[in-house]
């Protein structure tokens, strides 16, 4: 079995939370991380040295954009990628750390292919930016598309809202199915959530577990008041990104 994670957005209280969840199963092939380790959050650094630890790693967009130029993201995430990039230039930072982060990001892949299985940021179709959203399941082209381009099952993360996604263009909520969806050998998109911020109403972290038969997702409570006041405490931060964590939006 293996546990599989996604857009942590540098939330720290979060990923030790889900990280402290995981060492309480039974996992056998490690933790994937599906990108977008950093953005939006307080704590860029610390999050990437723990991510280092996880079996696979891909670069999300956010990932990326701290790398490059950060085009085709609003004002608050832009002003977050500008800081964020900062605090992985600090120089009380030891520059051995400084370039270590640096050449992780960079190594980072956009996409990973094992055993039929498809593991992506976006989606199948473009691994770093693509959304795939609920609402998606009636626009019939795109989703066919998409499934084309898949084998067996693709784990995804980016939109930060967790659900089932079937061939016949069902969209099922972890609550639709009790947190436990039976692999049957038919093609499957699963949106694994969000770690660092929920966006489907619930402000626990999210990440599932995952043995080839079956998809798990754990809900796991972590004090997002900590994170909210770091994020308050920086000014290029912009408060909202703290006050959403609250609502899991």
């Amino acid at each position: 079995m293996k546990a599989i994670i996604s857009d942590i957005h540098g939330n720290l209280e979060a990923l030790r939370a889900v990280l402290d969840d995981i060492s309480h199963q039974k996992i056998d092939e490690g933790i994937y991380c599906l990108g977008d380790v950093i953005g939006y959050g307080p704590n860029p650094r610390e999050c990437i040295d723990l991510v280092m630890e996880c079996k696979l790693v891909l670069l999300g967009n956010h990932d990326q954009g701290a790398l490059f130029d950060p085009d085709g993201f609003n004002p608050a995430a832009k002003r977050a990628i500008m800081w964020t990039r900062d605090q992985l230039e600090q120089p009380a930072e030891a520059r051995q750390s400084r370039e270590k982060r640096w050449e992780f990001l960079a190594d980072r892949p956009r996409s990973f292919k094992e055993g039929g299985n498809l593991y992506v940021h976006g989606s199948a179709r473009n691994p770093l930016n693509e959304y795939v959203f609920p609402e998606d399941i009636y626009n019939q082209r795109k989703m066919e598309k998409i499934f084309t381009l898949v084998e067996r099952y693709c784990f995804q993360g980016h939109t930060h809202v967790p659900g089932i996604f079937t061939e016949s263009l069902q969209f099922l909520t972890p609550d639709d199915v009790n947190h436990h969806y039976r692999l049957d050998g038919r093609k499957t998109l699963c949106n694994v959530g969000s770690v660092g911020q929920p966006r489907d109403l619930d402000p626990r972290a999210c990440y599932v577990l995952y043995d080839d038969e079956s998809i798990r997702y754990r809900r796991v409570e972590y004090d997002f008041e900590v994170t909210i006041r770091k994020i308050y405490d920086v000014p290029d931060l912009d408060n909202f990104l703290g006050d959403r964590l609250r609502e899991g939006r």
